[in-house]
């Protein structure tokens, strides 16, 4: 890459590589949350994160933040980063790509003397990925007061999450008090985790939101029959209208996914009963996992699914329950003043970008519902993520993390809050 960037790729490529080689035996690259490997990695971390300077700390929900003290604090705080925790087999950029990213910003503004007017915090959120406790996001929801207490209950291996929070270094008996009032804006860097900028060949993609995820049950009830004596014009089976209702959601899917916004559906569990080869089925159970951009997408998505299942149910000759939404929660939009710095950012590094949006949750989901908050996406191979195939070239992490430089320093002029008489001024 010729680009004059002000950060360091090798430094990136450096701590990335070295977070890589913290990972389970013979499972590349493994590193889940509260487990003794994810503490080794966050204690590199915290390495770097003193060697440039910052302060750390442990906060109540288990969040490491390095802190880099600006000018005029009461402006309040900049804050990027992402997670360094891993799913299974699957995670060296996915959450690292991100840390490392504004780690680098921190260092860079060291390296040339820069200083801010905020306080600049770089942070490495607890858990993004779902974790033992069967529940994701948890430093981020903790960290601005969403996490549910019941949540702390939840056990795994004889541990409950607050005794989790614990070990990590976090005080679960305060996480209902913890708040952040001084967010004066958040960004975090991730790979794209799909096809669309390698494909395009863009340099960024700066999320104008992240989607909204609704998952529905729906339960199909046949008539078991026997396989062998039963007339096919005389059957109830339940997998066969079942398998009717899989393809007509791909195909309702595929047509929303044209308009304007992104939506996506997928039947990603399902189950059969009596599941024997010589019985007609009888049941059932399909999980759809829905992703909408634009809330009025999966409202319409919803009604047709509705409507639907009645006509397959008199069609098949079976009985469909009315799909149930086990979760539904709304999309997320980013800070449109953010979006504009983010441009302004690209534009400054020269790196080609489009607006998109995000099918996979993130932590910035959480942030942004206390604090102005954005993402920039990079490109990785072929889409693939959550695999060990997962790829992202150093030099587009490094543009990545000279975008969040410039977006940083740009916010620390247009974001300011002075507090004068004991009051901020916007």
């Amino acid at each position: 890459m010729s680009r004059n960037l002000p950060v360091n790729a090798g430094r990136i490529a450096e701590d990335i590589e070295a977070l890589a080689g913290i990972t389970e035996p013979g499972r590349p690259w493994t590193r889940r949350a509260f487990t003794p490997l994810f503490m080794e990695g966050r204690a590199y971390i915290e390495a770097r994160m003193k060697a440039a300077g910052l302060e750390t700390r442990i906060d109540a929900a288990g969040n490491l933040i390095g802190r880099r003290t600006g000018r005029k604090p009461w402006f309040g705080t900049i804050m990027i980063g992402s997670h360094s925790d891993t799913v299974p087999e699957g995670g060296r950029y996915d959450g690292i790509a991100g840390v490392v990213s504004a780690l680098e910003v921190a260092r860079a503004l060291h390296d040339q003397g820069m200083e801010l007017d905020h306080d600049l915090e770089i942070v490495d959120f607890l858990a993004e990925e779902v974790s033992i406790f069967g529940v994701s996001c948890i430093g981020s929801r903790g960290m601005t007061g969403q996490l549910p207490e019941a949540w702390l209950s939840r056990e795994s291996g004889g541990l409950d999450l607050a005794g989790g929070i614990a070990q990590a270094g976090g005080e679960p008996g305060v996480l209902g008090q913890q708040k952040r009032p001084d967010l004066a804006g958040f960004l975090e860097l991730h790979i794209e985790q799909g096809p669309v900028l390698e494909a395009e060949r863009e340099d960024i993609g700066i999320v104008t939101a992240i989607a909204g995820i609704t998952r529905i049950e729906i339960t199909v009830e046949g008539r078991a029959d026997h396989a062998g004596t039963t007339p096919m014009d005389r059957r109830a089976d339940a997998l066969v209208a079942a398998s009717q209702l899989v393809l007509d959601i791909r195909n309702a899917a595929a047509e929303l996914s044209k308009t304007p916004g992104h939506f996506a559906a997928t039947v990603g569990e399902f189950r059969i009963e009596p599941n024997a080869a010589n019985v007609v089925p009888s049941k059932v159970v399909l999980l759809i996992d829905g992703r909408a951009e634009i809330r009025a997408d999966m409202e319409a998505f919803c009604r047709w699914l509705d409507g639907h299942v009645e006509k397959l149910a008199t069609a098949y000759g079976v009985m469909i329950e009315t799909p149930n939404r086990v979760s539904d929660n709304l999309p997320t939009p980013s800070n449109a003043a953010l979006l504009s710095t983010l441009e302004t950012a690209c534009e400054r590094v020269g790196a080609k970008y489009r607006r998109m949006a995000s099918g996979a949750g993130h932590d910035t989901a959480w942030i942004a519902k206390v604090a102005p908050a954005a993402m920039v996406f990079v490109p990785c191979r072929k889409g693939r993520s959550h695999c060990p195939d997962e790829w992202a070239d150093n030099d587009d992490i490094a543009l990545g993390a000279a975008v969040l430089f410039e977006a940083a320093r740009e916010m620390d002029k247009d974001s300011k809050r002075e507090k004068a008489d004991g009051t901020y001024i916007g």
